[in-house]
């Protein structure tokens, strides 16, 4: 099968670090692309931003379709884009953010979201809210490192990551924490050890791009889609400048 992930940025280096990551756990016979964004943010720290990013996202999501993708995968925990592009498609269209949020209800009692900025909190909470989940969120922390510094310093991002997972755990009620950006992609294990050194053991914490592009293998191997009564495909229309 073939798979497509879009970073819905523009930022172009962070495709070969996504082509890694993936690939480390994808199927044998997945197809990985990655491509990102002609047009949009640098980074997504923002509603405004994510709402920038969303009509080439919906773009490069229609071509991902033509080009005879299974499935696509939105690689940002604000899900740019996820509802409007599926309806201009029949392929899946995965979110991060709504993906990981279901899962980590499956998984534990309540979730906390473990973010990069203290400004994620109320989009997260609307996703969860959105998402019908409102009531197992426990909360949503941050380590304060931006988007683009995260490469930086990866040892600097898992002592944050440990610090907030433990205050979500200890202070806040988490069973389950969930990545705030696929930013930090590949630290999942590493925030596990984290934690468990500091006494707290089998709290699963979850890499939310990751967990998407898997749910996007199993729903095209399982040739399942959106409804298209849910997401149907928009009228015809003039719009002018797109």
């Amino acid at each position: 099968m073939k798979i497509r992930v879009i970073e819905p940025v523009t930022t172009e280096e962070l495709d070969a670090t996504t082509i890694e990551e993936f690939s480390r756990v994808a199927s044998p016979d997945t197809e990985l692309s990655v491509v990102h964004l002609d047009q949009g943010p640098a980074s997504i720290e923002s509603r405004y931003e994510a709402a920038l990013a969303a009509p080439d996202v919906v773009r490069k999501v229609v071509e991902a379709e033509k080009d005879g993708m299974d499935a696509v995968v939105s690689n940002c925990m604000d899900d740019p884009g996820v509802e409007a592009a599926r309806e201009m498609v029949s392929i899946p269209v995965i979110g991060p953010a709504q993906t990981s949020m279901h899962i980590a209800t499956m998984l534990g009692h309540r979730f906390s979201v473990v973010g990069v900025l203290d400004t994620d909190a109320p989009p997260f909470y609307d996703h969860a809210a959105n998402a019908g989940l409102a009531g197992q969120m426990a909360s949503v922390r941050a380590v304060n490192i931006p988007v683009l510094e995260l490469e930086d310093d990866r040892d600097r991002l898992v002592g944050a990551l440990v610090e907030q997972a433990l205050k979500a755990v200890r202070e806040d009620g988490a069973h389950v924490i969930i990545f705030g950006c696929t930013g930090m992609a590949g630290l999942a294990r590493d925030v596990e050890e984290g934690l468990r050194a500091q006494g707290v053991a089998d709290v699963p914490v979850i890499d939310p791009g990751m967990l998407a592009f898997k749910f996007a293998e199993a729903l095209a191997g399982m040739g399942l889609s959106h409804s298209k009564r849910t997401y149907p495909y928009p009228p015809e229309k003039e719009i002018i400048g797109y």
